[in-house]
């Protein structure tokens, strides 16, 4: 389990975390309320003065703070502070890494935040009424007083995160908390709570400030003591300290006389004394050094929304880095009392923050079962339908071993206390199943063959010798991880469900940390800088989506480095694809929850890794395309083919998907659509559900850097023999022919060689992988020697293998993971390859999804023969679905081009494009349509759609340029135009009288008007790829096809041309540009070197056609093109491409 130690831990707890065991000390949960040790132990100031920060924010008080959490208590440590206080806006998203790394750094650590109260100046506290919180930004200087709180114990977190929440979730808007001061004060008087007077925001401060403008000192003193007084009042004696902010001359120390004597005089007057009512130094730090001021700068001018020029007068001259004691002894020479104040407090209200996770909900089983029990019968029920019935005399096992296995790895569940964890997933899942929603389970869960018999997982795991340690192992420190795959248009469903069955106190969505990226950073950058908006918007368009772009960008060399400041600086909090958490006990207890800015959607303020390290347990449900385009794929063959399948009982092992297959005939596949894997499969020839495993796992980039591609496709096409290091690798290795590519392989590779237990193998895995743990490596390291010895392999041997187990570790890919993505592989290729229509319109009703645009789906689908009409309100559904052969003329006036090449798929169904496929036209509105055409026939006219379906001008016209208006009107124009007259007639209008309901005889469009207009209304090119419009007069140029280059020699210089259907910089590409060419005979590989691109960026990066010249590359049966010069090409229909780094 985490925990975060505030200075040396104890030894026995050390001893246990190096040997990776648990601890013998029980670390209290979040209800106790005082830490492990003492504050004593806690509290270790390295400075000649004693000193500890009350007041620091980090970057998490967003567009304010300037570095990190980590760096602040790093920082703080260095400059020997016993304490220090995270200090954010309205809420403590950086509490867990700034606890994490105060525990590394050996520094105690305190907890708080200051609260935006919103009304007028000195308002806020007098106010019997809810408190909105003021907005933040906007404006140099925003309007609000803070009120500053502290934690002195666990007890006292709990309830400012609670406050806090509430706060978020009354205001029922994003970011603008509004807080009841009668529930804050009530809580602050339980004592658990410190209140400091702040900064220039701080009621005590505001008042002051008023008179000493004037300079009246006494009037600012007795200001203050007022304003205290009304603090002392609301939260309690005992619970108010007086804030002395160091730094800024002389008017600072004018500031603190005032303040002082407001204190000396609340003191006269209540009997309170220098405990009660202290005075406390901070430097309300913003950042962690002085070179940090620059960027603390521009976040309050982007904060504003003006230069750092213009904003320059609300900049606090005052420097707001952290400091030592020394620095403070310096700068408050007159208040040494509140120095040690700080310091004490420091020591009093450090705590260690212990978010070990709350338990699970408990799990409702049947009576006479505990959650153990009721696994067990439940995997028992459910096991014998995917497994058979335990094996008997006579009665063989359907895969041997399975039930052995089952029965171990339930043992383990057992003992580690997850029986309710399986069960909760596997509820989600059956609700799933219930609701006819696709979902499986995926990752290191595949390798659990209790996830299998329920369920959760679609890979069977025992008879592929897939390892359940690498899911699951004794010594596991923490929960299972089971990430479960959802249709993406129904995960909503499933995300209600959970919040209806454990309630939204219990369960919440984790966050996401949006950070900058590269486009956005130098967009703020200049605009920080003062460039204007149309050079920002230059600059912003010059660079590629990765920092690494930046160094060769046109852009001015101050916008450059300022965006480099602003690199990983959080903007704002989103919410994280699927992750959920669940508690026993209210999550705003915990962290606290604010609204999102999607309607409905609440959020914990921490991401997930957050979650992870403070214990809490989490849930991933991630919505995933292809599971919706599957689904819809088989409710579609179901209807028109009368075949009805479940992906689980696809016909296995069909030659034909693999014929498919080894061509490269992979566009809207799963998972080897890419360029990279198109490009692949050929070379690798898959044959068998095990080669998918293989290629889903070998285009990553960690076998790419590791160097396994090629020599792995060398082996498979017999270029090069298939070795070993050692004989006793045979076994792990080879299935892979001798080229390690799965974690699950090194777990294998140890237990053959050096005699390790598949839990050990684990913990090597886990001490080699990306958070490498160098003592645990070298204790594993010294047990895998001599475990190698034992068998004989020593010297050389043993050092090869050691060495390529360290180089290994980095890039596995977990092989349950490639199990669990090739059956999806596999699944989809079997539609594309035997329903290509019925597939081909799932993925455009999944849309946005997957690689490829519809316009590129569209023209693979035209390439295999099957034909596309476009949307019409006479004959569309509301979605994308098929037309069998005579169902329906497929109104078109305007004569279309050829639309087929080559025969059409066995003169089977077309595709219609759905209403909603057309620009402007949303599902719900589609669905009015086709509800008003079944209800009351045929619409006659275009007048008469108009008034039965109440839809825009815009609505209308859209329409009218997609086509589907072509029905009730002798050509596209003449649609065009009733559209727009029907726009224009009111309700009362008889029909046909409206101005221009009458059209003139106008003349048909174009074949380059068709296109166009049906590529601005759907994104697709119905009649023809945009390509053919102008092949007749490439040809003549002496431009190849895409088809044409399969035919061209190897190493021959050639043209061609086509859109820009993809762009793609992979990390490891070594800066080598990749572009996705695509005509109407199908799409090239285009390479673009380094210096070809930054030659012709500004035209490759913008082009949405080209012609293209260059050296084809044609040795292994896959055609590549090695640019080399490069010209626009004028096409009015190229859809945008999709980029990727």
């Amino acid at each position: 389990m985490p925990r975060w130690f505030l200075g040396p831990p104890a030894w026995k707890d050390l001893e246990a975390i190096l040997s990776d065991r648990p601890a013998e000390l029980v670390v209290p949960p979040i209800v106790v309320e005082h830490t492990g040790r003492s504050t004593e132990d806690a509290y270790r100031p390295a400075s000649a003065v004693d000193y500890a920060e009350l007041h620091a924010h980090s970057h998490f008080s967003f567009l304010d703070g300037a570095s990190s959490p980590e760096d602040m208590a790093v920082q703080a440590s260095r400059l020997g502070l016993g304490a220090i206080t995270l200090i954010d806006h309205d809420g403590l998203p950086g509490a867990v890494r700034f606890a994490k790394a105060a525990g590394e750094a050996g520094i105690a650590t305190v907890f708080g935040a200051e609260l935006t109260l919103g009304l007028e100046p000195g308002a806020a506290l007098a106010s019997s009424t809810p408190v909105i919180s003021a907005p933040r930004t906007g404006v140099p200087d925003p309007d609000g007083e803070h009120l500053l709180v502290l934690v002195r114990d666990t007890h006292g977190y709990r309830q400012l995160s609670a406050a806090i929440a509430r706060a978020h979730l009354d205001s029922g808007q994003k970011a603008a908390p509004r807080y009841r001061l009668a529930e804050l004060g009530r809580l602050a008087r339980e004592g658990r709570w410190l209140i400091l007077t702040g900064c220039r925001k701080g009621a005590v401060t505001r008042a002051a400030a008023e008179h000493l403008a004037v300079g009246d000192l006494e009037a600012a003193a007795h200001a203050a003591a007022g304003a205290i007084a009304r603090l002392v009042e609301l939260f309690g004696p005992g619970n108010v300290a007086v804030e002395l902010v160091a730094g800024g001359g002389g008017e600072a120390d004018e500031l603190h006389d005032a303040l002082a004597q407001g204190a000396r005089l609340v003191r006269e007057e209540s009997g309170l004394d220098e405990i009660s009512l202290p005075l406390v130094a901070t430097t309300n730090a913003h950042y962690a050094r002085p070179a940090d001021k620059r960027l603390a700068d521009t976040h309050a001018a982007l904060r504003a929304g003006v230069s750092l020029a213009q904003a320059d007068p609300h900049l606090s001259s005052r420097p707001a880095h952290l400091r030592s004691g020394e620095e403070m002894a310096q700068l408050l020479p007159r208040y040494p009392g509140a120095i040690a104040q700080a310091a004490r407090l420091g020591r009093d209200c450090a705590m260690d923050l212990r978010l070990l996770a709350p338990d699970l909900p408990p799990f409702p089983v049947p009576s006479g079962h505990d959650e153990a029990s009721w696994l067990v019968e439940l995997v028992e029920i459910e096991g014998r339908e995917r497994y058979g019935p335990r094996p008997a005399p006579g009665r063989p096992e359907r895969i041997p071993g399975a039930w052995a296995q089952i029965d171990h790895e339930l043992e383990v569940i057992i003992d580690l206390h997850f029986p309710g964890y399986f069960l909760i997933v596997h509820e989600i899942v059956d609700f799933c199943a219930g609701e006819g929603i696709l979902a499986q389970g995926r990752g290191s869960a595949a390798n659990s063959a209790v996830c299998y018999a329920l369920g959760i997982t679609a890979v069977e795991p025992v008879g592929h010798h897939l390892l359940f340690e690498r899911f699951l192992a004794p010594e596991r420190d923490g929960p299972p991880d089971i990430d479960i795959d959802i249709a993406s248009d129904r995960r909503e469903e499933v995300i209600q469900h959970v919040y209806e069955r454990y309630g939204r106190e219990n369960a919440a969505q984790v966050a996401n940390v949006i950070t900058y990226r590269a486009k956005l950073a130098v967009r703020d950058a200049a605009r920080a800088l003062g460039y204007d908006p149309g050079a920002q918007d230059a600059f912003s368009k010059r660079i590629e989506r990765s920092f690494s772009s930046l160094a060769d960008a046109d852009v001015p060399e101050d916008v450059i480095a300022l965006a480099q400041q602003l690199r990983d600086a959080p903007r704002h909090l989103g919410i994280h694809s699927g992750g959920m958490v669940l508690c026993d006990r209210p999550v705003i207890e915990v962290c606290p929850v604010q609204w999102a800015a999607m309607a409905d959607r609440s959020v914990l303020q921490w991401d997930k890794e957050d979650c992870a390290d403070a214990g809490l347990v989490k849930f991933d449900l991630l919505g995933l395309g292809m599971l919706t385009a599957l689904d819809h794929a088989l409710r579609i063959i179901a209807e028109h083919h009368g075949q009805h399948f479940e992906l689980r009982t696809l016909p296995q092992e069909d030659p034909a998907v693999y014929d498919m297959l080894c061509t490269g005939d992979s566009v809207g596949v799963f998972q080897v659509e890419s360029r990279a894997q198109i490009s692949t499969l050929p070379r690798l020839k898959p044959r068998e559900f095990y080669d998918l495993v293989v290629e889903v796992a070998l285009i990553r980039p960690g076998p790419i850097q590791g160097g396994s591609v090629h020599p792995y496709i060398r082996r498979r096409n017999k270029e090069e023999a298939v070795t070993f290091l050692h004989p006793k690798l045979e076994k792990s290795l080879g299935r892979t022919l001798g080229i390690p590519l799965f974690q699950e392989q090194l777990m294998q590779m140890v237990v053959d060689v050096a005699d390790f237990t598949p839990a050990q193998a684990d913990q090597l895995r886990r001490a080699m992988g990306s958070k490498r743990s160098t003592q645990k490596m070298l204790e594993l390291s010294d047990a895998l020697f001599e475990g190698m010895a034992k068998h004989g392999i020593v010297g050389e041997d043993a050092d090869g293998i050691h060495r390529k187990l360290l180089a290994f570790a980095n890039y596995g890919f977990p092989e349950s993971h490639a199990y669990s993505f090739a059956y999806l592989v596999y699944a989809s290729s079997y539609l594309k390859c035997h329903y290509p229509a019925a597939f081909t319109a799932a993925l455009l009703r999944s849309q946005p999804m997957g690689f490829y645009s519809p316009q590129s789906l569209v023209a693979d689908a035209r390439r295999h023969g099957v034909l596309t009409l476009g949307p019409d309100v006479l004959a569309s559904r509301a979605r994308t679905d098929l037309e069998t052969d005579g169902e329906h003329l497929g109104y078109r006036i305007d004569p279309p081009r050829e639309q087929v090449q080559g025969e059409r798929a066995a003169q089977g169904p077309a595709i219609r494009l759905g209403l909603d496929q057309v620009r402007g036209i949303s599902t719900e509105t589609a669905e009015q349509i086709v509800a008003e055409r079944e209800r009351g026939g045929d619409f006659a006219s275009v007048p008469d759609l108009a008034r039965r379906v109440r839809l825009t001008a815009r609505q209308l016209e859209a329409l009218a340029t997609a086509g589907a208006l072509d029905a009730l009107a002798s050509s596209r124009r003449q649609a065009l135009w009733a559209a727009g007259a029907a726009a224009q007639e009111s309700p009362g209008t008889l029909p046909h009288l409206a101005v221009g309901a009458q059209a003139p005889m106008l003349p048909g469009m174009s074949d380059v008007e068709l296109a166009t207009a049906d590529a601005w209304a759907t994104g697709i090119t119905l009649a023809d790829h945009p390509m053919a419009l102008v092949r007749e007069e490439l040809t003549a140029d002496g431009v190849l096809s895409i088809a044409g280059t399969r035919d061209a020699e190897d190493s021959s210089r050639i043209r061609v041309a086509g859109v820009i259907t993809h762009r793609q910089r992979p990390a490891t590409a070594g800066n080598v540009t990749f572009l996705s060419l695509e005509d109407e005979t199908g799409i090239l590989n285009v390479i673009c070197s380094q210096g070809f691109w930054v030659r012709h960026r500004a035209l490759l990066r913008t082009a949405r056609a080209v012609v293209l010249r260059g050296i084809v590359e044609n040795r292994t049966g896959v055609v590549n093109l090695a640019a080399d010069d490069v010209a626009p090409l004028g096409l009015a229909a190229a859809g945008r491409s999709r980029d990727f780094q």
